[in-house]
C-alpha cells in the first residue's frame, strides 16, 4: 500500500465533487487512485464488467439504492469486492446499521484520515484474501495433479500422513497385493514391511517431515508379501503440504532384476556348501588368497574361525540326521550378521570361516561377541524339537608376519581354541603375534619408517565431517591421521598405529595431530574439531602440560577442542583417565568417548568421567538396521545421553537405512562414508608450522 500500485475505486453518487474529493484524499495518503464515476444504478454493471475494480465507494446520501441494494447488484459480478459507505456525518448506531447490511465500515465525509485508514485496510485485507484463495487453489489443483500423476505412474506410490496411509495407486496394491484402495488405506504403513525394516521406514518417514531426508536417497526394506532377498525394494520418500497438514510421499523402486545364464548359475551353484550355501572350503581358501593380496581402502582384513560349542549335544537333542537342518540355520543366522564385503565358506564339518573387513582387530573381535550373544538369544526349531546353540569365535587380524595361509589360518583356529578352553560362547582375539621373533623384526622397520616420516614432515591430518541428524548449526570434524610413504603413497592407519602403540611412540603421534589441529582450527571455521588421545598420553604425567603450554603460547581457543579417548582405554584406565578429563575441562577443551558399546555396566563410566559427547560404536551399525534388540540397546544409551545432558554421535555410517534407523532412535550426530569421505587437510610445507621428531622428543623429555 505505498503507491507504486494503482488502484481502481469505483464511487456510486450523483455528485461529481465526490469523486475528486475521494481521488484527492486517496493521493494525499499516497495511493495511486483511479476513481470511476457512477452516477446511476445502471452504470455500475458497466463499470464492474469493463473494469478491474478492487473498491466500491457509496454515498448514502447521494445515490438512488440503498447499501443493500448495492451489495446484491455488486455480487453478481464479483462477490470479492469491499463497499465502504460514506455519510455527511456518521456515528455508532448508524456505522452498525451500515455494516449490518453488509458494508465494511461507514464514514463521515469530514473525516478525511479515517477514510485512508479504511480504505488501506480494506485494500490490503482484499488482497491477502484473494492470494490466500489462490495458495488454497494451487494446493488444490496440485494436490489434484499429484493424485493423477500417481494413478498414471508405473512405480509403487503411498501417501502417508503420521505413519498412516491415506491414498495409493493401482502399482502398491498389485506390488502388495492387495484387492482395493479399502485393505490397504487408514492402515499404519509399517503393517507392509517385516520387522527388520520397520524401524529404519519410521526413522525416513520422521526425517522427511523434519525436511532431513534428501530426495536422491533410496531405503532398502522387504515387504511381508515377499520372502526372497532378491525381491527387496527401494524407496523414495518426499515432503509434501496440502491444506490438511504435511504427509510423505513413499515411492517404490522395485530393483531390476538380472538375468543370469543357467550355466552361471549351475556354476556358482557348484561352488557352493548346499547346506550353508557357504563357498566350500578349496572355494573360499582361493577366494581369501586373492583378497590378502589387496589391502581394504581403510582399515584391515581379519579372519574368524567360528564353531558351533558341543555340538554333539545337539545331535542328541534333533537326532543326528536333523542335526544339519540346525546347522543351516545357524549359518544363515551368521550370514544376516556379516557385512556385504565379507567372504564366509563352510571350512571342515561344523565350523565356519569368514574374511572380514573392518576397521581395527577389535572390531572384528566386538563383531564376533555379538555373534555369539546373537546365537545364544536364539531358538533353533525343526518339526516338533528345538534346541540352544552357543558358538566360539576365533579372531585373527591380517599382518605381514604370516609368511603362508597357512600360518594365518592357524592363528585364528588357535584363538578359536584358547576362546573354548576359556569355557566357549565367547570371541577371543590372537596375541600370539605380539611375543613373535617376527613381530618384533616387523616392528623395528616400522619405527624407522615412522621416525622417518616425522622427521620429513610425511604425515598428513584427515577430516571427516560429523553432521547433525538434529539441527546443522554446527561445524564439527573428526581429525584423523595418514602417513606417506618415501614414495608418497598413503599408508593407512591400521598399518602403522599397531607397531607405533607397541613401540611407545603414540605420545609423539598424539602430540602431532594436536598441533595439526590447532593448524586446522587456525584455517578453517570449524566449531569442534575431536582428535583421539591414545593410551600412552593418558597414562604419561606430562600430557597436560604439554597442552597447556602449547594452547598458551598459540592463544588457542581450546572450546574448539574435543579430546576423545576410546571407552575400553578409559574404563582400563579410569583414575588416569578422570584426571586428565578434569584438567582438560579447566582449559576448556570438550570430552569425548568413542567407541561407545553396549555393555549396560558401562553406564557408570558416564557419571564418573561426564564427557561432553559419547561415540556409539561403529561395529553395531552394520547389525542395527534389522536387529531389534539392539536398536533397544543403542535406544536406552541415548535416553542415558540424553538425561546426563550428553551429545550422541554415531559412528561409521555407511548408508540411509542406517541414517533412518540413527535418526528414529534419536541420536544427534553421524560420521562415516554416508556423510562424507575421509578428505586429506591440504597443507603448506613451507608454512614452518610443521613439527619434526626432535622437537616432539624434545617436548616429551620437559
Amino acid at each position: 500500500m505505498n503507491g507504486r500500485h494503482c488502484i481502481s475505486i469505483a464511487v456510486l453518487t450523483e455528485n461529481q465533487d465526490d469523486v475528486a474529493l475521494i481521488n484527492g484524499s486517496l493521493r494525499d495518503a499516497g495511493h495511486a487512485a483511479h476513481c470511476h464515476w457512477v452516477s446511476a444504478p445502471e452504470n455500475l454493471g458497466k463499470t464492474l464488467d469493463a473494469e478491474n475494480v478492487e473498491l466500491l465507494i457509496l454515498n448514502c446520501d447521494h445515490y438512488p439504492e440503498t447499501i443493500r441494494q448495492v451489495i446484491k447488484h455488486k455480487d453478481c459480478y464479483n462477490p470479492e469486492i469491499p463497499v465502504i459507505a460514506v455519510r455527511e456525518k456518521a456515528d455508532e448506531s448508524s456505522i452498525q446499521e451500515a455494516m449490518k447490511h453488509g458494508a465494511c465500515d461507514l464514514v463521515s465525509m469530514g473525516l478525511k484520515e479515517r477514510l485512508q485508514s479504511i480504505v488501506t485496510r480494506e485494500l490490503r485485507a482484499l488482497r491477502v484474501e484473494r492470494a490466500l484463495n489462490s495458495t488454497i487453489y494451487s494446493a488444490t489443483e496440485y494436490k489434484r495433479q499429484l493424485k493423477d500423476y500417481m494413478q498414471s505412474s508405473a512405480s509403487a506410490i503411498a501417501l502417508v500422513q503420521d505413519g498412516v496411509i491415506t491414498d495409493i495407486n493401482d502399482a502398491w496394491l498389485k506390488l502388495f497385493r492387495s484387492a482395493s484402495n479399502d485393505e490397504v488405506i487408514g492402515l499404519p504403513l509399517m503393517d507392509s514391511f517385516v520387522a527388520e525394516s520397520q524401524a529404519a521406514i519410521k526413522g525416513a518417514l520422521i526425517a522427511a517431515i523434519k525436511g532431513k531426508w534428501q530426495l536422491d536417497e533410496k531405503l532398502i526394506a522387504k515387504s511381508r508379501v515377499m520372502s526372497d532377498d532378491t525381491d527387496e525394494v527401494h524407496l523414495e520418500f518426499r515432503k509434501f503440504v496440502f491444506d490438511d497438514g504435511p504427509c510423505v510421499q513413499v515411492r517404490i523402486y522395485p530393483p531390476e532384476k538380472q538375468v543370469e545364464e543357467p550355466t552361471k548359475l549351475v556354476h556358482d551353484a557348484l561352488q557352493r556348501d548346499p547346506t550353508t550355501l557357504f563357498y566350500h572350503r578349496s572355494q573360499f581358501l582361493e577366494r581369501i588368497k586373492k583378497r590378502l593380496h589387496k589391502k581394504p581402502p581403510s582399515g584391515l582384513h581379519a579372519l574368524a574361525y567360528i564353531r558351533v560349542d558341543k555340538f554333539e549335544d545337539v545331535c542328541n537333542n534333533v537326532g543326528i540326521l536333523n542335526s544339519e537342518e540346525i546347522f543351516a540355520q545357524f549359518a544363515e543366522a551368521t550370514r544376516k550378521r556379516m557385512h556385504p564385503r565379507d567372504i564366509a565358506g563352510r571350512f571342515e564339518g561344523t565350523s565356519l570361516m569368514v574374511l572380514l573387513e573392518r576397521g581395527s582387530a577389535r572390531d572384528a573381535q566386538v563383531w564376533g561377541m555379538q555373534l555369539c550373544q546373537h546365537i545364544h538369544q536364539l531358538t533353533f526349531e525343526i518339526d516338533d524339537r528345538s534346541t540352544q546353540l552357543t558358538c566360539t569365535v576365533g579372531i585373527c587380524a591380517a599382518n605381514d608376519v604370516f609368511s603362508t595361509l597357512e600360518d594365518f589360518v592357524a592363528a585364528a583356529v588357535d584363538a578359536h581354541n584358547l576362546g573354548k578352553a576359556a569355557g566357549g560362547n565367547t570371541s577371543f582375539l590372537s596375541e600370539a603375534t605380539e611375543e613373535d621373533t617376527k613381530q618384533k623384526e616387523f616392528d623395528a622397520i616400522w619405527i624407522r619408517h615412522l621416525k622417518s616420516a616425522l622427521m620429513d614432515n610425511r604425515f598428513r591430518l584427515v577430516q571427516l565431517p560429523i553432521a547433525g541428524l538434529r539441527s546443522d548449526g554446527i561445524e564439527m570434524y573428526d581429525l584423523l591421521v595418514r602417513m606417506l610413504d618415501e614414495q608418497g603413497n598413503s599408508v593407512l592407519p591400521s598399518e602403522f598405529l599397531p607397531a607405533a602403540e607397541r613401540n611407545n611412540m603414540m605420545k609423539n603421534i598424539d602430540r602431532w595431530m594436536i598441533k595439526a589441529a590447532m593448524d586446522f582450527c587456525h584455517d578453517s571455521e570449524a566449531d569442534r574439531v575431536f582428535v583421539r588421545l591414545s593410551r600412552q598420553s593418558i597414562l604419561d604425567s606430562s600430557t597436560i602440560a604439554w597442552m597447556d603450554q602449547e594452547f598458551e603460547n598459540h592463544s588457542f581457543d581450546c572450546s574448539r577442542l574435543v579430546m576423545q579417548v576410546p571407552e575400553r582405554d578409559a574404563a582400563k584406565h579410569i583414575k588416569q583417565t578422570r584426571v586428565i578429563v578434569k584438567q582438560l575441562r579447566k582449559m576448556g577443551v570438550g570430552f569425548a568417548l568413542e567407541h561407545y558399546g553396549i555393555d549396560q555396566e558401562r553406564v557408570q563410566i558416564l557419571d564418573i568421567l561426564k564427557p561432553d559427547y559419547i561415540k556409539v560404536d561403529g561395529e553395531l551399525m552394520h547389525t542395527l538396521m534389522s536387529d531389534t534388540s539392539m536398536q533397544r540397546n543403542v535406544e536406552k544409551i541415548v535416553q542415558a545421553a540424553n538425561k546426563r545432558n550428553i551429545k550422541t554421535i554415531a559412528e561409521r555410517v555407511e548408508n540411509a537405512n542406517a541414517m533412518a534407523v540413527l535418526f528414529q532412535l534419536g541420536l544427534d550426530y553421524m560420521q562415516g562414508h554416508y556423510v562424507h569421505e575421509p578428505e586429506v587437510v591440504l597443507q603448506d610445507t613451507d608454512s614452518g608450522r610443521h613439527t619434526s621428531l626432535a622437537e616432539l622428543t624434545a617436548a616429551n623429555a620437559n
